[in-house]
């Protein structure tokens, strides 16, 4: 006689739902490139807290006798020109970016946001100012605009993260304001106002939560952007300092070593940085795709 032989039941959650039900429902509706973008960035952001945990050697210790060694087993993307391990510097440099750029996007995007809201809500003389003085500062090169300003009050953390966020607040109040624009002549804002909402009120609890996925997706592009402006920074020595693992400061140090078939400071920092820059670009275009499809 043959047995019958009782599987185990799925596992399942207080819910009664299985985990597995449970996790795909969760990631159903998120693009594939959020996910893989976020995936990417969520690595970084572990490096950026966790790095010193993990990273095999002392990013900082100086070894003489193993100046520019190429990589190998020891040393996996090899070891810089005061022989420290590249790899190691890699996981810690992630920390200064990863702090830095974030609080200069919010800086801007949080500037801009306001300002936006305020030239998009009110016509007349308040939006041809406006907007006159967003297409002057607008005019100038965003690179060459920060370089000037921080070679004129000098390179720190703090002046990166104020001169990033300046810079940027006048491109996402353009933005922000033209979806305002748009948003003011709704039926929703005509009854706020024949309600008696003043125009703080209407702006900011009317109308900006219905123009937040085009803020949240300026945060993202931007954030992006500052990843590459910090680095480039860094690289022409106005950004983030020594003696920080930085890659910008790695490049701009083992950039001179490229002639002589010295490549894997310079391409494995970029590749760091290439990295991010890609991650924010995916989840930008990710909530982007989404938008469009729910119109």
């Amino acid at each position: 006689m043959m047995e019958l032989v009782e599987f185990p039941a799925p596992q399942r959650d207080r819910f009664g739902l299985p985990v597995a039900s449970r996790i795909r429902r969760v990631f159903s509706g998120v693009p594939p490139s959020v996910a893989i973008g976020s995936i990417m960035l969520l690595f970084w952001v572990a490096c950026a807290v966790f790095g010193d945990l993990f990273v095999p050697y002392d990013p900082y210790a100086e070894d003489f006798l193993a100046m520019l060694t190429s990589p190998d087993a020891l040393h996996w993307f090899g070891t810089d020109q005061l022989g420290r391990d590249v790899l190691s510097r890699i996981v810690v440099g992630s920390r200064d970016i990863l702090l830095v750029a974030p609080l200069a996007t919010l800086t801007g995007v949080a500037a801009g946001t306001v300002i936006g809201l305020v030239l998009g809500y009110f016509d007349g003389l308040v939006d041809a100012i406006g907007a006159r003085l967003l297409d002057t500062l607008m005019a100038f090169p965003f690179i060459v605009l920060v370089t000037m300003t921080l070679v004129a009050i000098g390179p720190s953390n703090l002046t990166v993260i104020l001169v990033i966020g300046i810079a940027y607040a006048p491109l996402v109040a353009r933005t922000v304001r033209a979806a305002v624009r748009e948003q003011r002549e709704r039926d929703y804002v005509s009854a706020a106002r024949l309600g008696g909402e003043n125009a703080c009120a209407i702006m900011f609890l009317e109308i900006l939560p219905n123009v937040r996925e085009t803020i949240l997706i300026e945060l993202v592009t931007r954030l992006g952007y500052a990843f590459f402006a910090i680095a480039t920074l860094s690289f022409l020595g106005l950004g983030i300092q020594p003696p920080s693992a930085d890659w910008g400061l790695a490049i701009a140090d083992g950039y001179g070593f490229l002639t002589g078939g010295k490549w894997w400071v310079v391409v494995f920092n970029s590749g760091a940085i290439i990295s991010l820059v890609m991650a924010t670009n995916l989840i930008a275009q990710g909530i982007g795709a989404f938008e469009n499809a729910d119109r």
